[in-house]
């Protein structure tokens, strides 16, 4: 089965449709960049959408971060949760009774069943699957159920889920779907490579494909450009939109970010919050620009000049269509010597008011006065117990850091797992306290062992200001960053086996 699209000269409209889980990424900035870009440059709409039924997963104020973060970078929308528009509501939790009467549909033409599979049943089927080293997939069980089974499981009141009904199924040959990427040209997924996917969930909530496809049709999404990770999913909408009888927008995936080493960016290797970039002292327009470099979408050229401009020369020049599919390097040093640019190009008037926005706003420096009040007794004093909240390269020595019955290795292992564990914590002192403890209970560390350690990787030092307070005011993003750099570093002086 070819499918290609045949989207009419409507006029244009794209989105993004970020997940309120965590911190604003900045893989997130990047493709609302290349969506708003391609919007702008044909007079087209923007849309903002925040996809937010993975409850398990939502986090209550990630939504406003994610306007905040965009807002910051310059690049706004023309309808989303907080401005309207014609196609609300634009958060997916409100728009479940949408899904569910779209969820019918199919049920009712025959390309999507009702599975009441247990979990146990899918865990075995899975195990089976991988002992005979076959790709683990649903195998259809309920799939040809008969009418009178599935009357008897809804009147039990059997919990079960909606899937997908793959093609081929009885009657139908179809054994492929062909779409077009705009980037890349045709691409083929055989359906045997396809899983009949969950569309409706036992909890009443759609999964992100179902969703997807209902929200860009009935928003009128006219151009689809999205992350190339999505690439192995889009046979799935294209059978969605052919399923509904709906026609198919054009899609465009861009290629991932990378890490130095080429593999997927990730906060491991690189800061991805885009809260870190703002409070670590980035400007936005540097940010932004960074984003722009990133694939190629701008004129080849020589010379610095090339290399620096504005979103606004952005939309004039840059060509979506001109993406390198090689994936683009989030090079950090390269952004630090962007920012630096853009840095030194401010007057000074307008530098100091840069500084007073970001790490000398009152805000800050009020929270930061009220852990220090108490432990000083001159003013001069200061900058003695908060210089950590003010440095950007604290690299503690090992004499700082490791305790005095620890081995190095077991120390670092530590450390380690104090990042994976604060990753995963809610940023009060309260939540941290209680996961740090819990931590060292497991591991056989002791409180002084385990805060002192802590304490020496953020501040740099065996003394401070109250840790946990700290570490609040300085921000999760930073915090973390600053562990994974100490990390980082300590892997780099370890002597080669």
């Amino acid at each position: 089965m070819t499918t290609s699209s045949n989207i009419s000269e409507a006029p244009v409209r794209v989105r993004i449709a970020p997940s309120p889980t965590g911190d604003p990424h900045v893989g997130t900035a990047y493709i609302g960049l290349i969506n708003y870009i391609y919007a702008r440059q044909r007079g087209g709409k923007f849309v903002l959408r925040i996809e937010d039924t993975d409850r398990a997963r939502f986090v209550a104020t990630s939504e406003q971060e994610i306007f905040n973060s965009l807002r910051w970078l310059g690049l706004t929308w023309d309808e989303g949760p907080d401005v309207g528009g014609p196609y609300g509501p634009y958060r997916q939790s409100e728009r479940t009774e949408i899904y569910r009467e779209h969820c019918d549909l199919l049920l009712a033409n025959g390309t999507a069943y009702r599975c009441f599979c247990t979990a146990d049943e899918l865990e075995a089927a899975r195990k089976q699957q991988m002992a005979a080293k076959l790709p683990p997939r649903y195998p259809g069980t309920c799939r040809h159920l008969s009418t009178a089974t599935i009357e008897a499981n809804l009147a039990a009141g059997t919990p079960f889920v909606v899937r997908i009904a793959v093609p081929p199924h009885a009657g139908d040959a179809t054994t492929s779907t062909t779409f077009r990427d705009e980037l890349r040209g045709d691409i083929t997924f055989e359906h045997s490579n396809v899983d009949d996917q969950v569309l409706m969930k036992s909890d009443g909530f759609p999964t992100y494909h179902l969703a997807n496809v209902v929200d860009d049709h009935l928003m009128q999404i006219t151009d689809v450009i999205r992350a190339e990770e999505w690439i192995s999913s889009t046979p799935k909408h294209v059978l969605l939109y052919r399923a509904f009888g709906w026609q198919l927008p054009r899609f465009w995936h861009m290629p991932l970010l990378r890490n130095l080493d080429k593999s997927k960016i990730s906060k491991r290797k690189n800061p991805v919050s885009l809260i870190y970039y703002r409070q670590a002292g980035f400007l936005p327009e540097a940010v932004i620009n960074f984003l722009g470099l990133m694939g190629g979408g701008m004129p080849e050229g020589t010379g610095p000049v090339t290399e620096k401009f504005s979103l606004e020369e952005m939309v004039e020049r840059f060509r979506v269509e001109n993406i390198r599919l090689g994936g683009p390097v989030f090079d950090l040093t390269k952004l630090r010597w962007l920012n630096g640019e853009y840095l030194r190009a401010l007057s000074p008037e307008n530098f100091y008011a840069a500084l007073r926005s970001t790490v000398l706003s009152d805000d800050y420096l009020s929270q930061i006065a009220a852990l220090v009040q108490t432990r000083i007794e001159m003013l001069g004093e200061f900058g003695n117990l908060t210089h950590f909240f003010f440095a950007d390269d604290i690299l503690p020595t090992a004499e700082v850091f490791l305790p005095k019955k620890r081995t190095l290795e077991e120390t670092l292992a530590f450390a380690a797992e104090q990042l994976t564990v604060l990753e995963a914590t809610e940023w009060t002192t309260a939540a941290l306290e209680q996961a740090l403890k819990k931590l060292g209970e497991e591991k056989g560390w002791s409180v002084k062992e385990n805060f002192m350690l802590l304490r020496a990787i953020i501040t740099g030092s065996t003394m401070s200001p109250p840790l946990l307070e700290s570490m609040v005011v300085f921000g999760k993003a930073r915090s973390l960053d600053r562990m994974r750099r100490f990390l980082e570093a300590q892997k780099k002086q370890a002597p080669k086996k």
